[in-house]
């Protein structure tokens, strides 16, 4: 457990563990947030993040912004998954038909990065791995996010460590690289997923990101441009891809009318806070929407050692949201 926090807060949510990436969802009236667990290791710091090699994932909850946070311990672990070598990064969650499913990326025993699904009875776990990770999956950051019609989406991307730009032929290619800058950027993922929730229903298609002119973002736009950190959220009839840019350290938004796009960018949710990574969720909670996020205050700005956060989202008359500064 941790302290309380009021319903607008930038401290830490908890303290006892370093934790980053934050997926909250709301199930059953109690907030759950599915982090990334941060750990101490002598790897250095490369820009293809060799050194977040996290090991586990544990799951937070709170019943309202009164209450205590509740960490449930690990849910799972990498020695419980027989395709995975290392690196659990950002994972995602969701719930249909009696069942929590839960997804994450990790490297497979070739170095691959691939996108794995778990199940549980009960939304903290223990979660129990698919043998396989999900056909036809690759990069990281899966976020699932399913409709009020029932369809199902697996988003899902990240440039460098996250090895998009390898895929760019369809197959694994490590020579692959990013475009030039004034090429278009490359595009985020999606998938639409079965109704069992672990295959991909069709193939992986791209999602498009224009400007407000209706021009594709070029590589070189790197305020705007995807970098990593996908996820879908609904308000008022029109859906919100947020993502992060990477390296330059903002967290942004596009809007559509459609699921899949295309999404036209219209600016940034949260400007760069400390360490290098940037990643988060949007969830409503008690009649308020709220944005999770995480930053290396709690280590002093050590760049694996981070802790998630949250604030209030506001938005405007005609549907933007407010930037915050951190």
């Amino acid at each position: 457990m941790n302290i309380t926090h009021p319903p607008i807060m930038k401290k830490p949510l908890i303290t006892s563990i370093y934790t980053a990436d934050p997926s909250a969802h709301v199930f059953k009236g109690i907030l759950y947030i599915y982090p990334s667990h941060d750990i101490d290791t002598d790897i250095p710091f490369s820009d293809n993040g060799s050194h977040f090699d996290m090991k586990d994932y544990h799951v937070l909850s709170l019943k309202d912004f009164q209450s205590p946070v509740i960490d449930h311990g690990v849910s799972l672990h990498i020695t419980d998954v027989p395709w995975a070598s290392k690196q659990m990064w950002a994972p995602d969650a969701a719930y249909r038909d009696q069942t929590y499913y839960f997804y994450f990326p990790a490297k497979d025993h070739e170095g691959i990065f691939r996108i794995g699904a778990a199940t549980s009875p009960s939304p903290i776990g223990p979660f129990k791995a698919e043998p396989n990770p999900i056909a036809g999956s690759f990069s990281i950051d899966p976020a699932v996010f399913i409709d009020e019609d029932g369809c199902a989406y697996m988003y899902f991307g990240g440039l460098w460590g996250g090895q998009l730009e390898k895929w760019q032929a369809g197959t694994y290619d490590p020579e692959g690289r990013c475009p030039t800058e004034n090429e278009p950027a490359l595009a985020p993922k999606f998938a639409r997923l079965k109704s069992n929730m672990l295959e991909f229903d069709g193939p992986v298609q791209d999602i498009v990101i224009t400007d407000p002119d209706g021009q594709p973002l070029l590589a070189g736009d790197t305020d705007r441009r995807f970098f990593e950190a996908p996820w879908v959220h609904k308000y008022n009839g029109l859906y919100y891809f947020s993502y992060s840019t990477g390296d330059t350290h903002f967290l942004v938004y596009a809007t559509s009318e459609n699921p899949t796009g295309p999404f036209v960018y219209r600016g940034r949710i949260l400007n760069p806070v400390v360490g290098w990574t940037t990643h988060h969720s949007i969830v409503a909670f008690h009649g308020k929407w709220y944005l999770f996020y995480h930053d290396s205050t709690l280590s002093n700005g050590v760049t694996h050692k981070r802790c998630v956060k949250f604030i209030e989202l506001t938005y405007n008359p005609d549907g933007s949201i407010k930037t915050i500064d951190p």
